[in-house]
């Protein structure tokens, strides 16, 4: 069953599972089109996560209650068919200044690193922390690694790393404690472009390595 809670006095959190999974994705995406087409009164806004919507309402046109009723109205009619469509090509330029690191601490070659990360294709889950940023999953067992002990302080924008078991795009230049080990040349962020950011929940994307 969802769960649905209040997150504030002014929006509500669908959580429909917490597992990251492409199924669980697909369920966030058709209940947030579900929403947008037939939009209830009062809604305002929706954010997509792993595996849950939040949804900004104005209380002055719908109360929290009638509102989590019109979205519990939509639970176990909608899609579950995982996302489909054109594979993006991300050209990749494997020099971060992690990927030594991550060859000695997973007992690879960094050739074996760049072949792993590079030799299936990612679904993205989510987009967010700081604009543009792209969250992908899942990658193989083998690059699992946890984050960095020590944040960087600046990660310049177009960085590839790698955390537990995703790999994610800095859109932006920011602070960020993954593990750096490639960058593209492609741009993630356009703040005159509509939509700004350059993917979105549900597509797929594959890291080509370039010299």
């Amino acid at each position: 069953m969802w769960q649905i809670a209040a997150a504030g006095d002014r929006a509500l959190l669908v959580t429909i599972s917490s597992v990251i999974e492409p199924a669980v994705l697909a369920q966030v995406l058709s209940l947030d089109r579900a929403l947008q087409e037939r939009r209830p009164h009062g809604l305002i806004s929706t954010l997509t996560a792993y595996g849950s919507l939040l949804c900004h309402y104005d209380p002055a046109v719908i109360e929290r209650d009638g509102l989590a009723g019109e979205i519990r109205a939509f639970e176990g009619r909608l899609d579950a068919s995982v996302p489909t469509g054109s594979v993006v090509a991300v050209p990749v330029r494997y020099d971060g200044p992690d990927l030594a690191e991550v060859a000695a601490k997973t007992n690879l070659t960094t050739a074996a690193v760049v072949e792993l990360h590079a030799g299936r294709e990612y679904l993205v889950y989510c987009v967010g922390f700081a604009p543009g940023f792209t969250y992908c999953g899942v990658l193989d067992d083998r690059l699992v690694l946890p984050r960095r002990s020590s944040p960087r302080t600046r990660v310049p924008a177009g960085s590839v790393g790698i955390a537990g078991s995703q790999t994610g795009i800095y859109a932006v230049e920011s602070p960020g404690g993954w593990n750096l080990i490639g960058r593209t040349d492609m741009r993630l962020f356009d703040p005159a472009a509509d939509p700004p950011a350059r993917f979105k929940p549900g597509d797929r994307l594959r890291f080509v390595p370039v010299t």
